[in-house]
Formats: C-alpha cells, structure tokens, sequence
C-alpha cells in the first residue's frame, strides 16, 4: 500500500510538472510521458526497497529532479517545502529570520553582517559573534549552510541562540522572535561630492523595487539633482516587469520595453511602459559588470536601445531567459524557464546556447558568425547575442592573490573584529583612514597566521615538474626549482606591495562595523573610478550628446525583423 501510495504521488507531481503549462499538447507527447514514468517509477520502487543501504527516498528524489532539471539550463529549479524560505527571498527580498548572515570559521559559527532594525542587531549581536547553539542544537562544527535553515524560520516563531560575544568566552543565552526580514532592492542613494549628481544603488530586481528606485529618485531631484548614476553592478536581474518600471521612469508612456518568445504562442508577450515619467531630460548614466544580468541587462539594454542614457562598464553576463513559478504538490515549487526576451531594437541579450551542448554536456556560447547587428532609436550600432555591451568600456580589475588568501581565510574580517574591540568608535565614513601604525599591527597579526596561495605561474611550474617526472625529464628539476624559489622570495613582500589595495579592504571592514552596508557603500563610492568615469561624462553635455547620437558602420548583418 506505501508503494502505490508512492507511486501515485509521484505521478501526480511530474504530470503537474511536466504538463502544467497551458498549451503543451497532452495527446502527442501522453505515452512517452507516460512511459517514462513507469519507467523512473519502477526504478525508484526497486532502490528504496532492494538497495544495500538504508535510502532517503525525499532526497534520493530531490537528486533525481535536480539532475533532471540540471540538463535543461541553470535557471529550471526545484524548491522542495523546506526550501520555500530561500524561494521567497529570491523572489520578493523577503524571508523569515533574525536577519544576520554567518561564516563558518575554524569550526565556529560567526556572525558576518547583522542587518540593522532586526531581531540579531536588536538583540545585540554583531559581526564577529560565535553562535554555539540554536534551539538546544549545539552547532559547532558545522557549516554555514547548514545552519542557514536552522535560523530561518516562519515570522513570529521564537529561537534561542546561546552566543559568545566577540572577545568574551562565556556563553549567553538569547530568546528572539524571527521576522518577515525584507532586503533592500535600493542598498544606497544619495548624493555625490559635486552636489549635483545623484547616484541610486539597485543591488535585485524584487517586488516593488520599481517604486523603491522611483521614491530614491525623486527625494535626490529634491535635494537638487541634475544628473543621475544607476548603479546595476552585481544585479543578477529578478521580476521583469519591475525592469519595465524603472524603465518607464525615463521614456515615455506607450514605448515598448521588452517582449518575450516562447515555445509557446501563450509566452509571445509585449511590456509597455504604462505610466508616466518621472523625467525624460535628465542626464543619465547606468553601471554595469560581467555580473549584471537579466532584468539588469533589460533595464541598461532598453535605456541603450532609447538612446536614453550612456552605459559604462564591463559586457554584462549575457542571461536573456524568461522564468515563472509554478505551484507543484505539497507546497513545493518548480521554476521554468519557459521563453527569450528581447528589448527594443529586437535583439536578445542570451551568451549561451543550452540546446545544444556538446559531449560532454558543455554548453556553447553563441558563435561570432550568428551575431546579428541592430539599430538602436537614433541608429547607433548595437549587437545581440552575449550581453549588453557598454557605450564606454572599463578595464575589469584582475585579482591579487594575496589579498584573496586574506580574505577567504578570514584574516580581514578577523582582524576587523579585533579592531572594534580596542577601538570604541572611529572618524566619520569620508574621514577615516587606517594609520600606518595600524596597518603594521595588522602585519604584525598576521605573523601567526597562515595566508599562503599559489599563484598562477606555480601552479604551471608543479604542472611542469609533475609531467617532467613522468617523462624523465629529471634534468629540468634544478631550474624548475631555482624559478619556483624565485616566485617565493617575490611573495614575501606582497603585503608591502599591495598595501593600497589591503588597507583599501582593511577600512572598508572595520567601517562596516561602525556604519554598518550604508558605510560600506559609502565608503568604496570614495575611490570607485567608474563612478568618477560616469560623474566626469555627465558633466561633459558635448561629451554624452557625441555617445548617444554617433553612428558606425556595422561589422556584422542586420537583423531583418527590426523594432524601431
């Protein structure tokens, strides 16, 4: 009776997903649908009964979805019941919690960034607090992700958390309520040095975020406004019709935004811009990087298209995917990819090709010789295919090695707390700055520690040694040798090489202690270059007018389907 039990739910869940779409024909595909089920249904019967160890038939089934799911495209996602938290903070910047994150460091876990007005901050915790124990579980030991789950929780439901506050060594017990924890889509606005130029910091795409850029936007043209930044970097996208909503607060009512295709007739859908602007005139600047993607490429894609505005940065990561949410059995969900989208001058943003992998399941990008040229509203060049490629292209800032072992081994968080622990209060965020005395403590403090990395040449010349072995080719060991030695010696003064960079990193930790993400941000606006860049190309009328009106030659075919 449990296996047909069994056996009937999971009909039932992969029938609702498979055709719970309006539009998909049931009698063409029923028996191989079908089949296939019997098929899986069968196999899962025989494990959970005959394997040799004990299964867990929800996860041995969650493995079995994912899998399936993961050989469509990264985007298709399966969100069991007890992962609807996670769900609904994607999508709505919403969860039930204390509203802190945490690391796993060393075996403990350590809050990272508690968010100001919640549960953890109004209890008194700060970043660098060992949570020992959540609901009599004690949780040392265990990984940050694990303990994710343990935390949240429905709005309203007690925790208790037995904490060491940082630099202390007894445990305290603390009896908190979880809250419905709402992210903020604007992170930051304000305005910049110049006092004329505002800037609004947009970090996700969620519900009502359109209102929340508009609100920003209209408080800085209070405090005198003339030019405006949109800060998109790092923005992985989110609800495309609040994309539509930011949009329309620059171009007018009626203008098509985006339009989706799908497998289906039902996903062929235009998106207007259906309110009125809030300023068409105003000068205008987004930021994007490699990491801006979907409604972030919607958003800078559509303003390029208009004409609206100038685009500085990196190529944007190149996701031109459309998905919905779709209720499946016992309160889980599954996500679908179910369509493309494509922004004013037609073209689609998507860098890779999931329907046609290679091999060994790699996917491809998008070949040179299928990328297709457009015109944007006034009939400068642009081009689909792989992202939304800046007006104004910036150098990406590559990595130091150094300062990456320091931070993934946490020695700049520890170091952080530490610093609070001596230092009651510091200098304003535009004020403060590290003395040299300081930053020699933190080398000082480091003495003890282990922050070693292998660059990337070392990591070609054990590649060398390990392959000269295996040829006897043992006469190169000396000289492989003598160069490693060399790449060593020059490591050991990185911390003096690098001192801009690391006490650059140093102070943005400690603020964030005092200032909490306003100062963080506030903090990196000082020395951000393409802001500056932006700042420098709104002032300079002749400058911008010259981006947005200049026409060049295309060097690949037009597409025949042209919006404007």
């Amino acid at each position: 009776m449990k296996l047909k039990n069994i056996k009937s739910k999971l009909l039932i869940f992969f029938v609702v997903v498979f055709l719970g779409f309006a539009g998909i024909s049931f009698t063409q595909d029923y028996f191989e649908i079908s089949k296939n089920l019997d098929i899986f249904n069968a196999v899962y019967r025989e494990l959970n009964v005959a394997y040799v160890d004990e299964t867990k038939p929800g996860q041995l089934m969650k493995t079995g979805i994912d899998a399936m799911l993961n050989s469509l495209d990264p985007y298709t996602v399966y969100y069991p019941e007890n992962d609807i938290e996670d769900y609904k903070l994607l999508v709505t910047g919403e969860y039930g919690g204390i509203g802190a994150s945490v690391y796993d460091i060393d075996g403990k876990i350590i809050i990272s960034d508690p968010a100001e007005g919640f549960a953890a901050y109004k209890a008194g915790l700060r970043a660098g607090d060992q949570i020992v124990g959540v609901n009599n579980t004690n949780v040392e030991g265990k990984r940050s992700d694990q303990i994710s789950g343990l935390l949240k929780g429905q709005a309203g439901t007690p925790i208790k958390l037995k904490v060491k506050k940082a630099g202390q060594s007894t445990v305290t017990e603390l009896n908190l309520i979880r809250e419905d924890i709402k992210s903020k889509s604007v992170t930051y606005f304000g305005m910049l040095d110049d006092k004329k130029t505002g800037i609004i910091k947009l970090s996700v795409f969620t519900d009502n975020c359109g209102q929340e850029v508009k609100k920003a936007f209209l408080t800085l043209k209070e405090q005198g406004c003339n030019k405006l930044i949109l800060d998109l970097r790092s923005n992985p996208g989110g609800l495309m019709h609040e994309a539509v909503n930011i949009v329309n607060l620059f171009v007018d009512k009626g203008q098509e935004v985006v339009y989706t295709k799908g497998r289906t007739a039902d996903w062929d859908k235009m998106y207007l811009a259906v309110n009125n602007p809030v300023d068409l005139q105003i000068p205008l600047a987004v930021l994007v990087d490699q990491n801006s993607a979907s409604a972030s490429e919607i958003v800078s894609g559509a303003i390029q298209d208009f004409d609206r505005g100038v685009i500085i940065g990196q190529r944007t990561y190149g996701k031109g995917l459309v998905q919905v949410t779709k209720d499946v059995v016992y309160n889980s969900k599954v996500k679908i990819t179910v369509a493309k989208y494509y922004i004013p001058s037609g073209r689609c943003v998507q860098a890779l090709d999931y329907t046609h992998k290679d091999d060994e399941g790699r996917v491809e990008k998008v070949p040179d010789s299928l990328v297709t040229a457009f015109k944007t509203k006034g009939g400068r060049i642009v081009y689909d295919g792989a992202g939304v490629t800046p007006d104004i292209k910036t150098p990406v800032v590559n990595d130091i090695n150094i300062l990456l072992s320091l931070n993934n081994k946490y020695h700049i968080f520890n170091f952080a707390t530490e610093y609070v622990l001596k230092h009651k209060e510091i200098a304003a965020v535009k004020d403060f700055k590290l003395a040299e005395e300081e930053y020699q403590e933190f080398i000082n403090y480091l003495k003890d520690k282990d922050y070693t990395y292998k660059t990337k040449s070392e990591v070609e010349i054990m590649e060398l040694q390990k392959n000269a072995e295996a040829e006897d080719m043992s006469f190169l060991k000396p000289e492989l040798k003598a160069l490693s030695d060399k790449i060593n010696a020059n490591k050991k003064d990185d911390l003096i090489k690098h001192k801009a960079a690391i006490k650059t990193y140093l102070e943005e930790e400690i603020i964030s202690r005092y200032y909490f993400q306003t100062g963080r941000i506030e903090f990196n606006i000082r020395s951000d270059k393409e802001i500056k860049k932006a700042v420098d190309v709104l002032s300079d009328e002749a400058t911008l007018k010259n981006i947005l009106t200049q026409i060049d030659k295309p060097t690949k075919p037009f597409n025949s389907k042209k919006r404007f």
